[in-house]
């Protein structure tokens, strides 16, 4: 008997920023770009916070042959190896919420996640 089950939803094998988030990225830099020009941005998880994991950002360093690099929205993303485990589908967002302004990571990989959002388990 031959039977039809449905693919199971799998989590997009990249990481995205949004348009909101890379227009935050580039008025937080201070830097003029134009069209052609990128600006780079390390997106990192280290060991730490109350969940487990924390979450990492900084500003213009030089990506490896080790980097996953994806270029959206005038922002290029690097990403390294180990932390790309945890980071494969999600979106980089900003947010100006009661709770706060700043960058916000909507992780589907996340299992948990403590209240501020800065650290996450999986």
């Amino acid at each position: 008997m031959v039977t039809t089950r449905k693919p199971r939803q799998q989590t997009p094998l990249t990481i995205r920023i949004s348009p909101n988030a890379a227009k935050h990225v580039r008025q937080f830099s201070g830097v003029e770009l134009t069209e052609d020009d990128f600006l780079t941005l390390r997106v990192g998880v280290k060991g730490g916070g109350c969940s487990g994991l924390t979450y990492e950002l900084s500003l213009g360093d030089a990506a490896t042959e080790a980097d996953k690099v994806v270029e959206e929205h005038g922002i290029r993303l690097m990403v390294d190896k180990k932390s790309y485990v945890f980071l494969a589908g999600t979106e980089l967002d900003y947010s100006g919420g009661l709770n706060g302004k700043g960058f916000t990571f909507n992780n589907p990989n996340a299992k948990t996640q403590c209240g501020c959002g800065t650290s996450f388990s999986v």
